[in-house]
């Protein structure tokens, strides 16, 4: 153990664990969906906390899952660019990394049997898929974060399940609109994998990680970057003449100024500099998902 985790207790060590800055991402989805439901005039309020609550232990759990596994395949090196990592630190041990795997994937599972309960079977599906999901990230005999599937699956679950899922709660239905909200934020929380990817080529590489980045290249994650954070706005021209939201739609384009400064940080940051970059991201992704929730509830 170095010197600069000694200090930090086991509490700490888990905190630092769950990563508490990308649980943002779990919160996005949950607050768009309801929103559009809200907007539709048929929310309960419940079904959305208890949702919240299952979207943040099933982010917790992938966290754990990736800390775990990312160990065992050697993805963790002492030096590595990106925050501590508690297994190759030593703060937690394997054992203890698996019970909390368990013990947090069996918590959101039984918090979400009150959905399934008051919505109905699908609800049931769509959360098995997710957890199943989380542990497979990295992860089983077919790691999708090692076979270039990580962006995927983020823009799968963290997009279109969260979002339109957090919608079919409360209408029971999927509509091209609640998809189409998805896209978004889908769209922007990959964005934050791909600056984490970008950072972290060479030690994926090496470690036999083939995330698009190491597939492609930096130049191909830069434009993908950018793709993804074009296509988000574009969404919003969409909503506003092909399903007549109101120009409070376009409330989003406040957070540009974010777009273009994160943008400019991964043309120019390499390596562990590429830290302040991922913050941003995330910090981007909430607050467009913010806006865009406002504009949504306003429709």
């Amino acid at each position: 153990m170095n010197s600069t985790t000694i200090s930090i207790s086991k509490f700490q060590a888990w905190l630092h664990a769950s990563r508490p800055k990308t649980l943002l991402a779990a919160v996005v989805p949950v607050m768009v969906g309801s929103a559009l439901a809200i907007a539709k005039d048929s929310f309960t309020l419940i079904y959305s906390l208890v949702a919240l609550l299952c979207s943040i232990l099933i982010q917790i759990g992938t966290n754990f899952t990736n800390d775990l596994y990312d160990h065992l395949k050697g993805a963790d090196k002492e030096l590595r660019k990106g925050p501590l990592r508690v297994l190759s630190s030593g703060l937690i041990s394997q054992t203890e990394m698996r019970n909390a795997i368990i013990f947090v994937f069996g918590l959101a599972f039984l918090l979400g049997l009150y959905l399934v309960y008051s919505v109905g079977i699908v609800v049931l599906i769509i959360g098995v898929i997710s957890i199943l999901a989380g542990i497979a990230y990295t992860a089983g005999p077919y790691p999708l974060a090692y076979h270039g599937l990580g962006d995927v699956f983020v823009f799968i679950f963290f997009g279109i399940v969260g979002t339109a899922g957090t919608y079919y709660l409360h209408l029971h239905e999927f509509d091209l609109i609640s998809l189409l909200i998805s896209i978004p934020v889908g769209a922007l929380i990959t964005n934050i994998l791909v600056v984490n990817n970008y950072r972290d080529i060479e030690e994926d590489r090496e470690a036999q990680k083939i995330t698009l980045a190491v597939k492609f290249g930096r130049t191909f994650t830069k434009i993908q970057f950018i793709i993804s954070i074009v296509v988000s706005y574009l969404i919003l021209l969409i909503l506003f003449l092909a399903f007549n939201f109101s120009l409070w739609i376009f409330l989003p384009v406040l957070s540009l100024p974010l777009a273009f400064i994160q943008v400019k940080m991964l043309f120019s940051f390499e390596g562990s500099k590429l830290n302040k970059t991922l913050e941003i991201s995330a910090k981007y992704a909430a607050l467009f998902g913010m806006l865009f929730s406002i504009g949504i509830f306003l429709y």
